[in-house]
């Protein structure tokens, strides 16, 4: 046979390749496998250099018995799997070899819980729950046969084709085989307590006590490690009928207890198995170990705190007497399935999780599986707290461990199945990882390891990585993904308003439902005004078995609180059922309801307080995605705008087509305004902006989509007049414009003027939406509603040198070119300049306006309108700002450059600046115009309905005041604000208006 060379040995994973050439003929020559043989055997081994030297140790120290295997190649595999994989099992096999035996000894399966009872306890010579044999001797044999099992799991898991996907077998037998050494421990315990010696018990006192150990944690969820403490809580209960009494029951019981974790966990001949650890218990480490049924009820009713009722999830019988350990845990699950409804119970919970972040060592943060950041801790806590907010009315998510639960919570549709699949494999890994770690030295941690060879080996032991640097690549990526998914489902708003509902409120939508008249009551009792309408939709929207029928049934008992608290909660669940209806099917709408930072919360305030955004909702239902993240709720640049409607104008042929694309964009965009207003995302000056924005965009492409089709020999613009002017537009304005034409060189001025009103025409028809009003109001123009729609540039001088009268130069005050041609915008500006800001203007002007607006307030208020609650025209409201600020650029705009602006607040800035007004006065003109101004778009944002009148029928007011942040029930409150805001405005408007 050839020699073997170094690249052979590299390839087949040894790093000592001098040292691994001299030991495989050592091996050889001791009567193991030939070196070309053990190096195929080792392909797959964790660490090849160390299953060579660990061999050759076995063959020096125990040559007849390690010998015995080399007959079967396949039984020398499996033990350089366990050997090259764990320290741990090879030094056990030093001491133990007749525990290499099971290498011998397949196993086709993984041992089940009977036979591993059985097993531990025919090591120990059980018969009725007490073994023949006592002391030490009994715990030595106890513990070699415990890792004789142990080594047989290891070798049936590291043969596995795929480790990832049998972690959680192989953790649950682990945790069986745990639970099978504490009975056999507790039986060497009966037998050793028993006597008439010092700490001792007449055996009848022994026999008359029952212990029940309940394990907690990773055992009582079945989901242990290779090596972990193993939590466990004692319960202890006399046999009257034996004459044991219940305090007699505690003081045996003790001492029972004692014996079977020192048989676990003392230091002996064979080394302790692991730490059987008994802190979880009523009152910690200052607690009796031991403690009747009673007790333990009588604490967690009294005093256990809220992480006591989450460490009892997990609580499992797992040792000793089973009716007596069913019945702890059944008589403490209320506890548990209640404890959420505690207060601040969801908070307690993340705050906890935040201070076992905070307490690991620097230095170790990075490094740990357990409790890092994207660590094991992160899943255990987001599916623990959902099981814990959810199971308190659903016994579907009721169970122990952490896989089983995540499936539960995803059938039952409180976690996305696309997040349950990706957090539960990302778990499988995590726990992978730290079996192996576990599994090397058969010592607890939960750090990865730093060294390059250690990563490898680890690396290979897995199959998760071909080395080192893959698989550092493989954590950092689980940690991230974990990580995210955590702080979306740990931190989600849902969780603690389920948790704040009261007890019984899910069985509006639950299986074990009211009935109809009680769930009608309640209903009624929330705020619904049609309870049975309300239930109507909530049938609808949670009957049948679908996912998304399941989904509802976790949103609804949230949402039917929070639409209770808006102002309109009928109309919000209808309008939900509606949006449900056309979205439901979709992937992401219930779910960015259930898992997002509080878009179910802002839907219901939209849905339950505006009409006007409920309607346009349900033109475009896909928009309640931006409910999801604030930046979609802010207005969007102009430049975006422009650049959307260039390529709509680009991609249609006709006007008709490109002015269709163009109403929905401002629909859209119209929506996501009134998103940003209900939901305070946008200030009034902000929500004006973006609305003169969209309508400006409208007016240029539609505009430039008209003249494309039928060009004429003239330039055409559009001016705005009034609030769209003055970029001060609220929800239901209408855009006052004026159009301007002026004819090229060589044409006169009829031969173009009827293209230019076929261009007003085709304006009028293409921005008409009968879903969103577009009124472009021309009754500023000169000579009002008698005037022709379009003028000439020519005319426009003519008319103002000769006819203009001063409430013509007043609205010219807001006059703003905003589509056409730029050259005839600028030229139009500069005439409006000559008119507006006139060099002076008389004593009888001034008087002229004075009069007008005298005549405004008598005249134009709506006939049996009260003056105090109108909120254009009436008193202290915006007309008086605004045309105290106008009369103030009549007189001073020529010699103040300052107060050239089409803004009222701007200008009313300027007037405080030049001295005009004090700055007192200012700020309650300010205030009063403010508040009109929010709340004439408020008007419209509930009503649907366009109108200037502060409502007095109270719902209607109290939904005003709602949409203007007041809490609820304010009606009166807006009302009394109101009236005292322009109370004090007016005031200030009359002592400079009418009195200077």
């Amino acid at each position: 046979m050839p020699p073997i060379t170094l690249t052979a040995l590299a390839r087949a994973g040894f790093v000592g390749l001098s040292d691994a050439r001299s030991r495989l003929d050592e091996l050889a020559a001791l009567g193991g496998p030939p070196p070309q043989r053990f190096i195929e055997l080792v392909v797959d081994v964790a660490d090849p250099d160390a299953a060579l030297e660990r061999m050759l140790a076995l063959l020096r120290r125990r040559p007849d018995e390690t010998a015995g295997l080399f007959a079967d190649p396949d039984a020398v595999h499996r033990l350089l799997q366990v050997i090259g994989a764990s320290s741990g099992l090879a030094e056990f096999l030093m001491r133990r070899p007749e525990a290499l035996g099971v290498f011998a000894r397949p196993l086709e399966s993984l041992p089940t819980e009977s036979d591993l009872r059985q097993d531990l306890l025919e090591s120990v010579g059980a018969r009725d729950g007490v073994a023949s044999i006592a002391g030490e001797d009994a715990w030595i044999a106890l513990r070699a046969r415990y890792r004789t099992r142990l080594t047989e799991i290891a070798a049936f898991d590291l043969q596995q084709s795929d480790p990832v996907d049998g972690i959680a077998a192989i953790a649950r037998t682990l945790a069986t085989l745990a639970g099978a050494a504490l009975d056999a421990s507790l039986a060497v315990a009966r037998a050793t307590a028993s006597g008439t010696g010092p700490g001792t018990f007449p055996a009848a006192d022994v026999a008359g006590t029952k212990l029940a150990v309940i394990g907690m944690g990773k055992t009582g969820a079945e989901e242990l490690n290779y090596l972990s403490d193993v939590d466990v809580i004692f319960v202890v209960e006399g046999d009257e009928a034996a004459g044991v009494s219940s305090a007699r029951a505690v003081d045996v019981g003790t001492r029972l207890a004692t014996l079977t974790m020192r048989g676990i966990d003392e230091f002996a001949i064979e080394p302790p198995l692991w730490e059987v650890d008994a802190n979880l218990r009523p009152e910690g480490k200052d607690g009796a170990l031991v403690r009747t049924l009673e007790s333990h009820l009588a604490y967690y009713d009294r005093w256990a705190q809220g992480w006591e009722f989450q460490a009892q999830l997990k609580a499992r019988p797992i040792a000793g007497d089973p009716a007596l350990g069913r019945r702890y845990t059944e008589a403490l699950a209320p506890f548990v399935w209640s404890s959420a409804e505690r207060e601040n119970f969801v908070e307690s919970v993340q705050r906890m999780r935040e201070r076992v972040t905070a307490n690991i060592p620097a230095d170790e943060v990075d490094r740990q599986l357990k409790l890092g950041p994207g660590g094991l801790r992160d899943i255990e806590f987001t599916v623990q707290l959902l099981q814990l907010v959810h199971g308190h009315t659903d016994p579907t998510v009721r169970v122990a461990g952490t896989l089983p639960a995540l499936a539960a919570l995803a059938a039952a549709g409180y976690i996305g199945r696309a997040e349950a699949a990706e957090f539960a494999r990302d778990y499988r890994v995590l726990r992978l990882l730290e079996h192996r770690i576990q599994l090397s030295e058969l010592r607890r941690t939960h750090l990865m390891p730093r060294d390059e060879h250690r990563l490898r080996v680890l690396a290979r032991a897995t199959g998760l990585a071909a080395g080192a640097d893959e698989l550092t690549d493989v954590w950092a990526a689980v940690k991230r993904r974990v990580r995210g998914l955590h702080e979306r489902l740990f931190y989600r708003p849902l969780l603690a308003a389920v948790a704040a509902l009261p007890g019984d409120e899910g069985v509006l939508t639950g299986e074990q439902a009211l009935t109809s008249e009680q769930a009608q009551a309640r209903l009624a009792a929330i705020g619904f005004v049609d309870p049975q309408g309300a239930l109507q939709h909530i049938a609808a929207l949670t009957s049948g078995v679908s996912r998304r029928a399941a989904i509802q049934r976790t949103l609804l008992p949230v949402m039917l609180q929070w639409f209770a608290d808006g102002a309109d909660p009928d109309y919000g669940l209808l309008t939900f059922r509606r949006l449900s209806e056309d979205l439901g099917g979709t992937h992401w709408f219930l779910r960015m309801l259930r898992d997002s930072s509080g878009a179910a919360e802002r839907l219901t305030r939209v849905l339950s307080g505006s009409r006007f955004a409920g309607e346009l909702l349900g033109l475009i239902p896909e928009s309640v995605a931006w409910l999801d993240d604030d930046a979609d709720l802010r207005a969007r640049p102009r430049a975006a705008l422009d650049d959307e409607v260039a390529a709509i104008l680009d991609r249609h042929e006709t006007p008709d087509a490109a002015a269709r694309a163009i109403r929905a964009v401002r629909r859209r965009e119209v929506l996501r305004l009134a998103f940003a207003g209900i939901l305070g995302v946008a200030n009034v000056t902000e929500l004006a902006a973006g609305l003169t924005d969209i309508t400006e965009v409208t007016i240029t492409g539609i505009l430039s989509a008209i003249r494309a089709e039928a060009p004429a020999p003239m330039e055409f613009a559009v001016i705005a007049m009034g609030r769209f002017g003055g970029r001060e537009l609220g929800f239901g304005s209408d855009a006052d414009v004026v159009y301007v034409f002026r004819p090229h060189d060589g044409v006169e001025t009829e031969a173009v003027h009827p293209a230019a009103l076929s261009i007003v025409s085709e304006l009028n028809r293409l921005t008409d939406d009968a879903r969103l009003p577009f009124e472009l109001d021309l009754d500023l123009r000169p000579e009002g509603k008698n005037g022709t729609p379009a003028r000439s540039l020519d005319s426009y001088r003519a008319y103002y040198q000769r006819w203009s009268l001063t409430w013509e130069a007043q609205a010219l005050l807001r006059a703003r070119g905003i589509a056409g041609d730029d050259g005839l915008l600028a030229d139009f500006e500069r005439l409006a300049d000559s008119v507006r800001y006139p060099s002076s203007i008389s004593e009888r002007d001034v008087r002229e306006v004075k009069r007008i607006k005298a005549r405004v307030e008598n005249e134009r208020l709506p006939q049996g309108a009260d003056p105090a609650r109108h909120l254009k025209l009436g008193r202290g409201s915006l007309s008086d700002v605004e045309w105290l600020v106008q009369l103030q650029q009549l007189q001073h705009a020529a010699s103040s450059p300052a107060l050239r602006t089409t803004s009222t607040l701007d200008a009313l800035t300027a007037c405080v600046d030049l001295g005009l007004l004090e700055q007192a006065d200012a700020e309650r003109l300010r205030e009063a115009w403010m508040l009109a101004s929010r709340a004439r778009s408020a008007v419209t944002l509930w009503t649907n309905k366009t109108s200037d009148l502060l409502p007095s029928e109270r719902k209607a007011l109290d939904g005003v005041a709602r949409l203007l942040g007041y809490p609820r029930g304010s009606a009166s409150a807006l009302e009394e604000e109101y009236l005292a805001v322009t109370r004090r405005a007016r005031a200030v408007f009359e002592r400079n208006f009418y009195d200077s």
